[in-house]
């Protein structure tokens, strides 16, 4: 009898082991590259080769009390360059935002002066005012689909000339009268205007405050749903609306933040010089734009940190005292903005570009 030989199943051998193809999408990209990534990576070095430029041009720079009044005039710029920040992130500017901070002490002045009240009276009304204004741009903004530049164009406008009118109607004069011997007045000056020393360098609250409200705006940002929600609105306000995001109330919140960071900055000024003029403001709201910008904030919305415009906030601190200490004409501080504003969003670009190279 034949026997019926049977064939042996063919077997595949496995792949030969070596590099796998990639298509792109799962490839994790270097540290270096990542980090590149971070909006604020360009301003800090930026920032750097600012500080190491006037360390060599301008010797009283390295003086201690020199940096702490650097830090200062960067601390005025980034408590308000924070939230400023944070509203372009999510999609929008408020040009109304420097002569905003004279109104907010303006109001706190007159009222608590005119009517022979503690300036805590002021100090409350100020800031009930200050969101007011944040809240009327926020709700014009989301109700009639304007852009806010040109909103906040009209609030400007409108501020600026009511801060004028109102206080030589008032005052009949252009500036406030002294408030420094009315009750509160030490206790608000304590809160937004006082000092300490460190080592022998007399620090102001200011600086304090700035980093504080950095380190928040970075946690908001980062670790909260509210700081998604920012992120969303600016990336696509359709979109983040199909999915549930609050866009009305994150809107109006974002321009009610910076309306906060007008009064807040408003009484550091009203308690450190105890009176103010009604005409200054104007051109503050470009010199916070461009802090947030510079600190890698899109002009489109939708990306940008908190901590690149502390970085941006201290350039424009160490540049505006930097040529002071250096012996310079002050009327160059202009034209280095422009010059450091160019320089840093072209330097975002390339940051921008080399990081998302393959």
């Amino acid at each position: 009898m034949g026997m019926t030989q049977q064939a042996a199943p063919a077997v595949t051998p496995p792949p030969a082991s070596g590099p796998k193809e990639s298509d792109g999408r799962t490839t994790r990209r270097p540290l270096a590259l990542r980090v590149l990534a971070r909006p604020e990576v360009g301003v800090f070095l930026g920032a750097v080769a600012v500080y190491v430029f006037f360390l060599v041009a301008a010797p009283p720079v390295r003086d201690g009390d020199s940096m702490a009044n650097i830090l200062y005039q960067s601390s005025t710029i980034g408590i308000m360059a924070l939230p400023v920040a944070l509203l372009m992130i999510g999609g929008e500017f408020d040009l109304s935002a420097g002569v905003a901070v004279i109104s907010s002490a303006l109001t706190a002045s007159m009222l608590s002066y005119q009517l022979t009240l503690n300036v805590w009276v002021g100090v409350i009304v100020a800031l009930l005012v200050s969101l007011a204004i944040g809240f009327f741009n926020g709700w014009m903004v989301v109700k009639t689909g304007l852009p806010s530049f040109l909103i906040t164009l009209g609030t400007f406008l409108i501020l600026q000339g009511v801060n004028l009118a109102v206080t030589k109607l008032v005052t009949e004069n252009v500036a406030t009268d002294d408030i420094s011997d009315m009750d509160g007045f030490g206790q608000a000056k304590k809160i937004f205007a006082s000092s300490f020393h460190i080592g022998g360098v007399n620090v102001k609250i200011t600086i304090v405050y700035w980093l504080v409200f950095a380190a928040i705006a970075t946690w908001v940002l980062l670790r909260t749903k509210y700081g998604n929600w920012i992120f969303a609105v600016g990336g696509n306000k359709e979109s983040a609306r199909a999915v549930g995001v609050p866009v009305t109330f994150t809107k109006i919140s974002l321009f009610m933040l910076v309306g906060f960071g007008a009064w807040f900055v408003g009484m550091h000024q009203l308690f450190t010089f105890n009176t103010v003029q009604s005409g200054e403001g104007v051109g503050q709201e470009l010199i916070y734009i461009s802090a947030a910008v510079i600190g890698g904030c899109l002009l489109t919305g939708g990306a940008g940190s908190a901590i690149g415009p502390v970085f941006g906030a201290f350039m424009f601190g160490m540049v505006q005292q930097g040529i002071v200490y250096a012996g310079w004409n002050p009327d160059w501080f202009k034209a280095f903005l422009g010059v450091m504003l160019l320089g840093a969003v072209l330097i975002n670009l390339w940051v921008s570009r080399t990081a998302t190279r393959r």
